[in-house]
């Protein structure tokens, strides 16, 4: 047995570098089972994230499908999703750099991918942006959910449109239904007699209350009879009829079945369950009941967590206290069977009901993500998104926990132990603990692979991954938990979180830090600015003024806050309460933001205008901009700056000493870290300036 070496907690040289979270390795999305072949989009930091559409053909080869100039990717609600589709030997796909759409022909594995010359193009020129293809091939047409930009008007317009596949819709297309501010899953029944969707409104978003929809197409194309299958808003009504509050039902991915039955997920009972419509007799009905979530909140299109194995099967995954697991339903008896697979996380489900097949993108603590395909029992891996050139024995496996907010409500996380196998620390001390906010805030942090959460780790940190009140995973009511709340019930988890593994002997609670991106961020900057908790915080593109976020950002989340705080500019005060940047004097740590210059979910004035603030406050803070990124960040280089900047910035905030080289923190105007250990800082009292 070898004997480890000690020393500090933070301080341990890693094996699991920056380079290793980005050098070989590729993103993976929306696998497709089409004809004995599998189709996904695949991108790589190392290029830029730029997205290709991937072939593995019935003999195994592997091979790119479009050609190097183009970036698959659509920007629609500017999170994207849903832009390719595979049929009949072509490949339609959204091309990043015009937002046209583009078919080109698939090429076999012995020929070259396509080339720019053999692309056509079926979408006309203008400010369009597509997404969440489906044939109709009854009438010849591409259906696709449509986002029109329009100088003349303050947020897009979005519709479902037909364009022919002949390319003759180059100059117009055909808009079948529009008139609500959302629409996604346009599909046609497989007698191509119906259409069905998803619509939404503001101020609701997908996971609030949706609306599933069907109409019949008429002798000339033309859609009729439109009816509301499922979803909406539901009101609860007190004994005298008085409404005494209203709910939402939450729809998510209507797919027709091979016998023409339309299938759905719902969370009508709290749980978002699967349920299926008849047309021909009108009904609904309840497909499998039980405590688990079938459904992912739908931030972008083309998300799938089931698929028809044949007539009378599905494949499906689905999620209970954090963990991802599989499972059929016969659908004549609606019999439920779990399967036994080695993941923790599984999602993209898709399945070809000619061979009984079903691929998915499944992972564990210790697997990266792998394309795999399932059939009878039997398990293959399709692609991984890289090799793990990384010994197990490096690897904190994570540790589900639960423990109780200050208003007695469980919440959840997981928690990852430092892990090295070469250091340890002395058995007197304790970690440093990174309290990690995932993003959304509607969203839920995953049990699977996470090399940025094994790099700290690895260094000699614990950390702990929280899903937060309104988290989803646990049931609508766990994920309503935020409404209104946000900037408070999360703050409140996150800082007992924090104490909760202080006091289970886990933590140094004088090195407690918190770190989020996005949403996450701005609970990071709430929890800094109105509690005393953390003596220090990582913001990553996050928000610091709520209303600059109400009235500055993308028509997707512009009505977002209406609902996790209230509505906007009428409860303006409370916005402005709860934004950090109204409060930076009650701030009294040292904070590192990270942004990318090109964000337009949240604009890097969020970030600027914090950074001004607390240095005139006298707070130690740094800021890493980056030029080419947007809302997260892509590029190999400088994914490795961040977190490079963010470990260094710990190691100066805590005063750890290092052998290993870092980078320097970029601190504002020469704000000096020495103030850090100034006692009259950090035992400032936030009463004073409440």
């Amino acid at each position: 047995m070898t004997t480890k070496q000690v020393l500090p907690y933070g301080s341990w040289p890693s094996t699991i570098t920056s380079e290793a979270l980005t050098q070989g390795l590729s993103q993976l999305n929306e696998p497709k089972l089409v004809n004995g072949a599998c189709y996904w989009l695949e991108s790589s930091p190392e290029n830029k994230g730029r997205t290709a559409i991937m072939c593995k053909d019935a003999q195994g080869d592997i091979y790119t499908i479009t050609p190097s100039s183009i970036n698959v990717r659509t920007r629609i609600h500017e999170y994207g999703g849903g832009s390719y589709l595979i049929h009949n030997g072509y490949a339609y796909f959204t091309n990043d750099s015009d937002q046209r759409i583009y078919r080109c022909a698939i090429a076999s594995s012995g020929q070259s991918h396509a080339i720019d010359e053999a692309l056509e193009v079926l979408s006309p020129e203008g400010n369009y942006r597509y997404a969440d293809f489906c044939i109709d091939e009854q009438r010849q047409q591409l259906i696709c959910v449509c986002e029109i930009h329009k100088k003349s008007k303050k947020e897009p317009e979005n519709c479902i449109v037909a364009l022919k596949l002949d390319g003759s819709s180059t100059t117009a297309f055909n808009i079948l239904i529009f008139g609500n501010d959302f629409y996604s899953n346009p599909r046609v029944s497989p007698d191509g007699d119906y259409i069905s969707w998803l619509t939404w409104s503001h101020p609701n978003m997908p996971w609030d209350a949706s609306e599933c929809w069907i109409a019949q197409f008429s002798s000339f194309g033309l859609l009729q009879k439109q009816l509301k299958v499922a979803g909406g808003n539901l009101s609860k009504s007190t004994n005298n009829g008085e409404t005494q509050n209203t709910i939402g039902e939450s729809i998510f991915q209507p797919q027709w079945s091979p016998g023409g039955e339309l299938f759905f997920v719902s969370d009508r009972s709290n749980w978002w369950n699967i349920e299926r419509y008849t047309p021909s007799t009108k009904t609904r009905n309840k497909v499998h009941t039980m405590e688990a979530e079938f459904a992912t909140p739908q931030w972008v299109f083309g998300m799938s967590t089931y698929s028809f194995l044949n007539s009378f099967s599905l494949f499906c995954c689905y999620t209970q206290n954090g963990l991802w697991y599989a499972g059929t339903i016969d659908l004549l008896t609606s019999h439920f069977k779990a399967l036994e697979l080695p993941y923790s996380s599984i999602r993209s489900i898709h399945a070809n009901d000619e061979t009984d097949t079903a691929i998915f993108i499944a992972s564990d603590y210790d697997q990266l993500d792998s394309i795999v395909q399932w059939h009878d029992n039997q398990l293959a891996t399709i692609k991984t998104s890289g090799h793990l050139a990384i010994n197990t024995e490096e690897l904190s496996k994570p540790m589900a926990k639960h423990f109780s907010n200050s208003q007695s409500q469980q919440v959840h996380g997981f928690y990852y132990a430092p892990q090295n196998s070469q250091y340890e620390a002395s058995s007197e001390t304790k970690p440093p603990l990174l309290v990690m906010c995932h993003g959304g805030p509607t969203g839920a942090t995953s049990s699977a692979l996470n090399l940025k959460i094994q790099y700290w780790t690895n260094r000699g940190f614990a950390v702990f991954d929280i899903n937060y009140s309104g988290s989803t995973g646990y049931g609508r009511h766990y994920r309503d938990r935020l409404k209104g709340q946000w900037g408070i019930a999360d703050v409140d988890d996150i800082c007992a979180g924090a104490a909760f593994i202080s006091e289970q002997g886990l933590a140094n609670t004088e090195q407690l830090a918190v770190r989020g991106s996005s949403a996450g961020g701005y609970s990071v900057l709430a929890s800094l600015t109105f509690k005393d908790t953390f003596k220090a915080g990582a913001s990553l593109y996050g928000i610091g003024d709520l209303s600059l976020l109400a009235t500055d950002t993308h028509k997707f989340e512009s009505r977002y806050l209406d609902q996790l705080i209230g509505p906007y500019p009428e409860d303006k005060e409370l916005y402005e309460k709860r934004s950090p940047i109204n409060s930076v004097t009650q701030l009294n740590c040292p904070v590192i933001f990270l942004q990318g210059l090109e964000d337009k979910v949240v604009p890097p004035n969020q970030a600027e205008t914090m950074v001004s603030s607390l240095f005139e406050q006298g707070i130690p803070v740094a800021y890493v901009t980056f030029a080419e990124e947007g809302h997260g960040f892509r590029q190999a280089q400088n994914i490795q700056t961040a977190i490079d900047t963010e470990y260094a910035f710990y190691l100066k905030v805590f005063d750890i000493h290092t052998d290993t080289p870092t980078v320097d923190v970029p601190f504002v105007n020469g704000s000096s870290i020495s103030k850090i250990n100034n006692k009259e800082i950090n035992n400032q009292t936030k009463g004073e300036n409440q």
